[in-house]
């Protein structure tokens, strides 16, 4: 997992394709983990992390639950944290619905293997661009690049979440048992260059990601983002959730970016 840039401020006002950080994860994130990346990984760690990962390669269809929290650091110093909510489906290879609600933005994105829309709830406005390919990891890429939004959570998603995850790791351990939502899990934690995350997968059959937090341990205070996952299922989705038919009297705008608590900010220039 490389650094990603959580409280990017970005607005794009042309399409860049330059593989850079915003891409990290989909990009070089999603090709072969270097090999010397293993052995720096606890192997209990490993078996744990890699038992994930491929139950989740596995799963064809999901929906899940999301909540967010995302600290900022003001000038004096103080950490202001802010929280989101929203949920996520999927059908791989190429259909993708995700919901935000944060402080500023009530945004749903939607991907259909084509076309990645997104939609402004609140203001009735919409923006659209053509993905590069027909994969979600293509998708999100597109995404990334065209918004700055960060997209905390897509290399869980990603076709080899474990490749994904791994790029870029210095050490890996197996801290111990904790509890999520009162589930019980094997707690991880990693490193590399720029950022330290966690991650605690639940035990028993079912191993999945119910909790996730990257420090940015180089940016003052050391801020964090903090996902949880609730409520996973693995029922089939209904193709018409990756579909997105503009609103009545929706207005479509000309550019879309993030802002500093990493809310999405759709704007026309009219």
């Amino acid at each position: 997992m490389k650094q990603e840039n959580i409280s990017a401020s970005v607005c794009v006002r042309s399409r860049r394709r330059a593989v850079g950080l915003a891409a990290a994860v989909i990009t070089a994130g999603l090709a072969a983990a270097p090999a010397w990346s293993q052995s720096v990984i606890d192997p209990d760690a490993d078996s744990v992390l890699r038992a994930m990962a491929d139950q989740l390669k596995a799963l064809k269809e999901l929906n899940v639950e999301y909540d967010t929290d995302h600290e900022i650091v003001d000038r004096q110093g103080q950490k202001i944290q802010y929280s989101a909510s929203g949920s996520m489906a999927i059908s791989r290879p190429s259909g993708l619905s995700m919901t935000r609600k944060g402080p500023y933005a009530d945004v749903q994105v939607t991907f259909d293997g084509k076309v990645v829309s997104l939609y402004g709830k609140g203001l009735n406005v919409y923006a659209q661009f053509d993905s590069p390919g027909p994969s979600i990891d293509e998708a999100v890429q597109e995404f990334r690049m065209l918004t700055g939004l960060d997209a905390v959570g897509a290399d869980l998603l990603a076709a080899d979440p474990y490749a994904a995850l791994t790029d870029g790791v210095i050490s890996g351990s197996l801290v111990g048992t904790s509890y999520v939502g009162g589930i019980e899990c094997d707690h991880l934690a990693f490193r590399n260059d720029v950022v330290d995350w966690q991650l605690w997968i639940s035990k028993g059959d079912q191993k999945l990601p119910m909790k996730y937090v990257i420090t940015t341990k180089w940016v003052t205070g050391a801020p964090q983002y903090t996902l949880r996952l609730r409520d996973w299922s693995t029922n089939k989705v209904d193709a018409k959730t990756f579909s997105f038919t503009p609103p009545a009297e929706a207005k479509k705008l000309d550019a879309v970016y993030s802002d500093a608590i990493g809310d999405l900010v759709l704007e026309s220039h009219e």
